[in-house]
């Protein structure tokens, strides 16, 4: 079996969250394939109806890891806001493992959230506990998506 993982984001503005998830993962807009100045341009293109068009915008909807290692990130655009919690959630694992002291994990953790709450993602809890050996954040996406630092 051949399989590709992509992870599907609902979002109520692809555009803005293409923006903080390329920095936040060091991903890049996806670009349009071969021939086509925009995605909508392409997905018309394909046939797709110009109703289900609508709310498409002329940017990328998705994001990829330059490398190609990474899965491909696509915001799909849907109507409503989020309402409740994510039952599923991205893990940034940037604090190198329980290998590495605490204190230099909490510094490296600590250094990522600051950037990232500067590109508008919003501190939800820390889960500091030092008698565990364990250092954490959960923060918010610009459109309220759960995720953790650690």
């Amino acid at each position: 079996m051949d399989l590709t993982l992509q992870v599907a984001i609902d979002c109520t503005d692809p555009q803005r969250l293409v923006s903080f998830w390329a920095d936040a993962l060091g991903y890049v807009p996806e670009p349009p394939p071969g021939g086509h100045d925009t995605w909508r341009d392409y997905w018309a293109d394909m046939g797709v109806p110009e109703e289900e068009l609508n709310g498409v915008g002329e940017g990328p909807e998705s994001i990829v890891d330059p490398t190609g290692q990474g899965p491909r990130v696509w915001f799909q655009p849907v109507p409503e806001p989020k309402a409740v919690k994510n039952r599923v959630h991205l893990d940034l694992k940037v604090g190198g493992g329980r290998s590495v002291p605490l204190a230099v994990r909490t510094q490296r953790i600590t250094t990522t959230v600051e950037r990232l709450t500067g590109a508008g993602a919003t501190v939800l809890r820390v889960m500091d506990r030092p008698d565990m050996d364990y250092y954490a954040v959960v923060l918010q996406d610009p459109e309220g998506n759960e995720f953790c630092v650690g």
